[in-house]
């Protein structure tokens, strides 16, 4: 049999110096999953691939030169003219779902571009039994996007959708860096598949024309990598020119780009565009080691799915930069207050080095300036100082400077790495003299890649070509001499802080005394306008985090010490807005905190006193001792075992001031403290420095005691009956587990063919400690998942749409494997003999009915 592709000499043959200008999107076939027909703008057929006739009826040689509407019903004319009027833009891709061809025929799901003067229209058949409702679908999909916090859960949550709506094995999020090469930042696999995640590729595995087209076509499927490209005939035309299949949706495979797939054990993959400001920014790569052809519209859903992922990505990032906006004005304008206030000619960028260095992450910072030399923190000495400077000064050309690597740059600093292995300097004035450098230490890391990216080339069974790796485990690159990065949002700081610094840098030199007045009443006005209350909370928080930072050994311990503090000032604020900025209940207060903090330790927590309201600074004020207080019978007072409890009682005085006393009982011993900390200090000063209170604390062996005295002007007299009583233990938060829950463990088979009750399902699985749970939509799949390793136990959706389970749950009972099912009403009627005492969870089901089901169908074994 001739193969078509060897009639012409198409420019396909790739080595070291043209590896990066294949052709590929001029490689002249299609995947047989479908059929393509170019016409003219007369609709008279000038090109159609091999397979058509397998399509259409008719063969190639036939259709050529014979109008399509001879061809096709009148239905389908009209509705591919339509999407001809659709098209907007050179880039542009219109398709429609199920759409009969020819009488009798079957429907077809298409796809219709403009190359030039062609109309290339491109067919595969419908898939009528997927039952996807791509609408609502989609639609679930972005709610959950929405739903995700932070950056790595969209991304992960991104992948988990991809992977549950195409059905491959392993889905990953692939981000480029600076340098092309690209990093697995999310993955979502079957328990079978080998892990990529945070493994990195070189950027010779995606050549930069492959990145062209990625920008160009969104989305691109490879059904089958051992099936042979059907040819698009003729394979040139009049002018010698083969079919540009760039917009193709059935474009053919480059032959090194299989091999590499085949390389990774990978028969099909998909892969979805993720682009940022129109450019490519990463890629969904989807692998399977199966032959697998995801339906046209479900394909269309995935891309739809991906520009929304896009969109989400560019709205976190236009809010990070909102914030270093705002960052950079808060800078702005301190700098901007503190040189105002100074005098005349006793000003220096010196004095604010501090300052500045918590502007970008920095290890250490230095000024160079005619006025001398100012260094802070981790950097080099005067005399390296100085040879950087002469460095910058040939390299940095009066613009933002910033490499991690200046010991490669500059080989003198690698004497100093372990000081400053990167720099980032801004330049203060016109001429190369004045600078402000921050500085990062040198970071040994480790950089796991797919495979060893220095791997030498060699020659592949495809002639004068690449071959592609071979391998792809895990190799490890230890990186020395190099600082972390420095970020794009450095860049853009660094770049507002040099608008800054200019402005201030004049000021130093050229600020006369009418200038500084006019600056001065400047500063005033802007002062002015800002928001009392609001400056107050930051700066109380910032105090905080500051205080905070020095009595917390851990990393985890200072959060955990910030966000408490945070979180009570948090309540307290929540209570007093609730009670419209009014005095606001001593009671309430103490009640919140024992909820929140103590976790089923409140009916130890015995209150009692006079109904008492704290005015709006004082409930501020006082949350805090409060949740201090908690905090530290909790860790180590009455409250850290079973038996202490805590009195707290209150009572007017004769002048109309409250006294508060605070006694713990039936706990530890109590010794002093070695060293006073922050939460003490709080305890001891708060009240005396911010309502002109009182506070003592008395550290008995028997139990801390405590009285504090709120000053008349900082209380009155509520209305409420009083009733001491203690505070109420509360159920745990919505889908926490109590400590003496039932918790799951292995590996768990969930069959389920609605996709948003399936990740809903499996959220369930994984809290209740399922360390992997394989998802399946079809009796297939689930079949498939059960070859490679039985589970634990199975969930099992009765009703799959055309089939049920009852296939899978006797593969189960064969591997001695327990499962339960999951039905809708009225369904159990309908089980089979050999299934009516099976465990039965009825839908919609709860997280504790499916929690109680699974632990009594494991007590029970297979």
């Amino acid at each position: 049999m001739n193969d078509p592709f060897s009639q012409v000499d198409l420019p396909r043959g790739v080595d070291l110096t043209n590896c990066d200008r294949e052709p590929i999107h001029l490689l002249g076939g299609i995947q047989p999953i479908g059929f393509l027909v170019a016409v003219g703008n007369d609709w008279v057929v000038r090109r159609a691939s091999a397979n058509v006739a397998e399509h259409l009826g008719q063969a190639p040689e036939a259709l050529l030169g014979e109008p399509l509407n001879a061809l096709l019903l009148p239905g389908a004319m009209h509705r591919i003219g339509g999407l001809l009027h659709l098209l907007r833009g050179p880039d542009t891709v219109e398709r429609v779902f199920g759409v009969v061809l020819q009488e009798g025929g079957i429907a077809y799901d298409l796809a219709i571009h403009m190359v030039g003067e062609s109309i290339v229209l491109e067919g595969e058949p419908s898939d009528l039994e997927d039952g996807l409702e791509a609408g609502t679908t989609v639609r679930g999909m972005i709610a959950r996007l929405h739903q995700a916090d932070g950056f790595e859960n969209i991304c992960r949550e991104a992948v988990r959708q991809i992977r549950g709506l195409t059905g491959f094995s392993r889905v990953m999020l692939y981000r480029f860096d600076h340098d092309g090469a690209g990093e697995v930042i999310a993955e979502s696999a079957a328990s079978f598949q080998a892990s990529f995640m945070s493994h990195r590729f070189p950027a010779s595995d995606i050549p930069r024309q492959a990145r062209i087209l990625y920008e160009r076509n969104l989305l691109r499927l490879i059904a089958d990598t051992e099936v042979p490209p059907v040819p698009v005939l003729p394979l040139l035309d009049s002018h010698g020119q083969p079919l540009d299949l760039s917009l193709s949706v059935l474009r053919s495979v480059s032959p090194i780009h299989v091999e590499y797939l085949r390389n990774m054990g990978v028969r099909s993959s998909m892969s979805i565009s993720v682009l940022r400001k129109g450019r490519l920014w990463g890629l969904i790569a989807c692998h399977h080691n199966e032959a697998l052809r995801v339906p046209f519209e479900r394909r269309t859903a995935a891309e739809l799915f991906g520009q929304i992922f896009s969109l989400v990505l560019e709205s976190r990032e236009r809010e990070q930069e909102q914030a270093r906006d705002a960052e950079a004005n808060r800078v702005h304008q301190q700098l901007m207050a503190a040189l105002g206030a100074m005098r005349p000619g006793n000003r220096s960028l010196a004095e604010f080095l501090e300052m500045l260095s918590e502007v970008i992450p920095c290890d250490g910072i230095g000024l160079w300036s005619k006025g001398g030399t100012a260094l802070r923190g981790h950097s080099p000495t005067a005399e390296e100082f100085a040879g950087i400077i002469r460095y910058l000064n040939r390299a940095a050309s009066g613009r933002v400077y910033a490499t991690h690597r200046l010991g490669e740059m500059y080989p003198e600093a690698a004497d100093f790495a372990d000081r400053a292995a990167g720099v980032l300097a801004i330049p203060l004035s016109r001429s190369p003299r004045d600078y402000l450098v921050f500085f990062r230490r040198a970071v040994t890391h480790s950089v796991t890649w797919a495979g060893d990216p220095q791997k030498p080339v060699t020659l592949g069974p495809n002639g004068a070509r690449l071959t592609p790796r071979k391998s792809f485990a895990a190799w490890q690159q230890t990186v020395e001499g190099q600082s972390r990065l420095w970020s794009q949002s450095d860049l853009v700081m660094a770049e507002r802080l040099r608008v800054t610094l200019l402005e201030v840098v004049l000021q130093l030199t050229d600020m006369a005394e009418r200038e500084r007045r006019v600056a001065q009443e400047r500063q005033e006005i802007l002062i002015a306008e800002l928001n009392h209350r609001v400056r107050n909370i930051l700066g109380l928080i910032r105090g905080l985090v500051t205080q905070s930072r020095s009595h917390a050994a851990t990393v985890e311990e200072f959060g955990d010490m910030v966000g408490g503090r945070i979180q009570a000032l948090a309540r307290a604020h929540d209570q007093i807005n609730t009670d419209r900025w009014q005095p606001a209940p001593l009671r309430d207060l103490v009640v919140a905190e024992a909820e929140a903090y103590l976790n089923g330790n409140q009916d130890r927590v015995i209150l009692s006193g006079p109904p008492a309201l704290l005015e709006p600074a004082a409930y501020t004020t006082m949350a805090l001792v409060v949740h201090e207080l908690m905090t530290n019978a909790a860790k180590y007072g009455a409250l850290c075992d079973r038996q202490g409890r805590v009195l707290l009682r209150w009572r007017f005085t004769p002048e109309e001031a409250l006294e508060i006393f605070w006694t713990e009982e039936n706990g530890p011993p109590v010794k002093p403290p070695l060293r006073k900390g922050f939460g003490t200090t709080i305890v001891e000063r708060a009240l005396p420095h911010d309502l002109n209170g009182e506070a003592e604390l008395h550290y008995n062996l028997a139990g801390l005691e405590a009285r504090f005295l709120l000053p008349a002007d900082c209380v009155r007299r509520g209305s409420a009956p009083a009733t001491p009583a203690p505070a109420q233990p509360q159920p745990p938060p919505r889908g926490e587990a109590r400590p003496d829950a039932f918790s799951l463990s292995g590996r768990v088979l969930l069959v389920e063919d609605n996709l948003l009750i399936a990740m809903d399902a499996e959220d369930q699985l994984r809290r209740m400690g399922a360390e992997a749970v394989d998802v399946a939509s079809s009796v297939q799949a689930a079949l498939r998942l059960l070859e490679h390793a039985p589970p634990r136990i199975a969930l099992l959706d009765v009703n799959l749409g055309r089939e049920n389970s009852f296939p899978v749950a006797d593969a189960l009972r064969a591997h001695g494997v327990p499962f339960v099912f999951a039905t809708g009403y009225g369904e159990a009627d309908a089980f089979p003999e050999r299934f009516k005492t099976s465990g039965v969870i009825s839908k919609p089901y709860t997280a504790a009915e499916m929690r109680r089901a699974l632990e009594k169908r494991l007590a029970e074994g297979s």
